[in-house]
């Protein structure tokens, strides 16, 4: 078994608490049933919508990130999978995608220290 992070981009302002409540019912949902057969290795934690860049040589700080609101990373999940074919086809079961959300599969890369 491999380790891959989910990083879930996309935006769901602007809801409102009723939906919120559902779209949180679905994930929870969706979560439970990844963890029922193994594959959460860390639920992971939402991500706050402010922060601050470091950047260059020069370590500029600014205040970010400064993506486009549909690419802001949301949050994550690390998960446990066979491959990357498999984690991408887990992946598919994201309520995120019901608000054109996305979710990036990536391979967590094992370094040896």
């Amino acid at each position: 078994m491999s380790q891959f992070v989910y990083l879930y981009r996309g935006a769901e302002r602007g809801r409102s608490p009723e939906k919120m409540q559902e779209m949180m019912q679905k994930w929870m949902a969706w979560m439970k049933q990844l963890g029922d057969k193994g594959h959460i290795k860390d639920i992971g934690h939402p991500l706050e919508s402010t922060g601050k860049l470091v950047k260059g040589k020069q370590k500029a700080v600014t205040d970010g990130p400064f993506a486009e609101t549909k690419d802001v990373v949301g949050g994550y999940t690390l998960i446990e999978a066979r491959d990357l074919e498999q984690a991408v086809e887990l992946s598919k079961g994201c309520p995120i995608f019901e608000v054109e959300g996305a979710v990036e599969v990536r391979p967590v890369m094992k370094m040896n220290m």
